[in-house]
C-alpha cells in the first residue's frame, strides 16, 4: 500500500526553520508530519483516539530489559 504524502505550503520546520519542507500523511489513524530536509517528525492521534485515552493511562515509554 502506497502512502500519499502532501507538502504543507508555507509551513516552517520547528527544528531547522526551513519553509515548505514539511510533508504530512496518515498512518493507522495518526497524522504524521515530517521535514524532508532534516528528518524531524511529529505525530498526533485523531481527536476520537485522544479522548478515548484517560489521563492516568497515557504511555510515556516502553521498558526493554537488556
Amino acid at each position: 500500500m502506497t502512502v500519499r504524502k502532501r507538502f504543507i505550503a508555507g509551513a516552517v520546520c520547528p527544528r531547522c526553520q526551513t519553509q515548505d519542507s514539511l510533508a504530512m500523511w496518515r498512518e493507522s489513524g495518526v497524522d504524521v508530519v515530517a521535514c524532508a530536509r532534516c528528518g524531524h517528525y511529529m505525530r498526533e492521534a485523531d481527536k476520537t483516539v485522544r479522548e478515548s485515552v484517560r489521563e492516568n493511562e497515557r504511555i510515556i515509554g516502553f521498558f526493554q530489559p537488556d
